[in-house]
């Protein structure tokens, strides 16, 4: 197919891949099809909607590697579903009475827009899935490829989403300085609260980095012991926690050491705290997908509470990564992932291939273009992984049995 203008979007959440992935398919363009026009729409599908786009100059060319230095995305995002009307419209990002599918396809037709390259994660994906899907309907000529971004790394069937390496490596760094804080009080309880609302993935491998960073170093005695600087507990949705028995063997560690810390998923416990919360007649805050928001009914103080009394706590400290880690800059792990995403997805465009760039688990974790319908999202970590068996022995905690619902 012929490719004149391609248009790049970055969507939801940020991850440390966003402006990466962008200076990536800038450069990928520049090298292999320098005459293909590029735009980016500003703050994902509200600009789509919007018609806002930046367009990409020779000089932006000229510095897109620049663009692998920074974290965040330079064109912006938005939690915006186009399905969602009554929320599209209520945002005033369409008129009562518009489709906001028609809206954007009409506004893709006008800026001559030939690809559409959407960089998000499960939610920004199905939406382009359903953009997909009535473009193809109603007989809009468009290509639409995604990149997958998600720090929780719960994309199906993705064997490894973009940014997650990264979140994973600076989660291990910030909890450097607030395990710090276990020598602040006699008696003191910290609990890391880390991204990843149906999905342990990334704070298993949040607590199995920082453990490897903690086994490194050398310790001088004289109270400086890594009894104290160890992970002491990692709770992750996909497993039952057996908060009694926990709390017996954590007041164990807390009167022999006089710290304890705990790695906590946001996603553990919310079904918990949800029906405590409805039981009271509250009904918790939900964002435009239905998801509840998770900072308004803080799953960290609901645990920290759970153990406060039970492990003999004088001093409680709940300290949330996720927006430290989401915001950084890509690492070399990720660039390399990033490097062949993009690579395969300016190739997918120029053949006029839609799909999801990512290794399919179902196909052999092959890198391919992964067809729309089959992208979703809450794909569990999976805690038979060997790495972080070994991480739950070496803290000496019960696996506990796999949830008997999805979340």
């Amino acid at each position: 197919m012929s490719v004149r203008r391609v248009a790049l979007l970055t969507a939801g959440g940020l991850a440390p891949c966003l402006s990466s992935a962008v200076g990536g398919l800038i450069e990928r363009y520049t090298e292999i099809a320098p005459e293909v026009e590029l735009i980016g729409y500003r703050s994902g599908y509200a600009g789509l909607l919007a018609g806002d786009y930046l367009q990409v100059t020779p000089e932006i060319r000229q510095n897109a590697h620049r663009l692998h230095q920074f974290g965040g995305s330079p064109i912006g995002n938005s939690r915006v579903k186009l399905t969602n009307v009554a929320d599209c419209v209520r945002r005033g990002l369409v008129q009562e009475g518009q489709d906001p599918l028609k809206v954007a396809a009409e506004q893709l037709t006008k800026d001559g827009v030939d690809v559409l390259h959407t960089i998000g994660g499960d939610d920004t994906n199905t939406t382009a899935a359903d953009l997909a899907a009535y473009l193809h309907g109603n007989g809009y000529e468009l290509t639409v490829v995604g990149l997958p971004k998600t720090i929780d790394n719960d994309v199906v069937p993705i064997r490894q989403s973009l940014g997650a390496y990264t979140a994973a490596e600076q989660g291990a760094i910030y909890a450097r300085n607030i395990v710090a804080e276990h020598s602040s009080n006699l008696r003191m309880l910290i609990v890391h609260e880390v991204m990843g609302r149906n999905c342990g993935w990334l704070t298993a491998a949040t607590a199995a980095k920082y453990r490897e960073w903690v086994t490194q170093q050398q310790y001088a005695g004289f109270g400086n012991d890594i009894r104290s600087w160890d992970v002491h507990a990692v709770f992750v949705p996909e497993l039952d926690i057996d908060l009694d028995a926990e709390a017996t063997r954590l007041r164990k560690q807390m009167d022999e050491v006089g710290a304890v810390n705990i790695f906590l998923s946001e996603g553990a416990g919310v079904d918990s705290i949800v029906a405590e919360l409805i039981a009271k007649g509250e009904e918790p805050d939900r964002d435009a997908f239905g998801h509840v928001k998770l900072d308004t009914i803080n799953p960290g103080q609901w645990f920290a509470k759970q153990f406060a009394e039970k492990v003999g706590a004088e001093k409680v400290l709940v300290q949330k990564s996720g927006y430290f880690s989401r915001s950084a800059a890509a690492n070399a792990q990720d660039l390399h992932l990033i490097k062949g995403c993009v690579d395969l997805a300016v190739q997918s465009a120029l053949e006029g291939v839609s799909g999801v760039i990512g290794h399919d688990e179902e196909q052999g974790d092959k890198l391919r273009a992964i067809e729309f319908p089959r992208i979703r999202g809450g794909k569990p970590f999976d805690t038979a992984q060997p790495w972080f068996d070994e991480l739950l022995g070496a803290i000496g905690q019960e696996k506990g049995k796999p949830v008997s619902t999805s979340h």
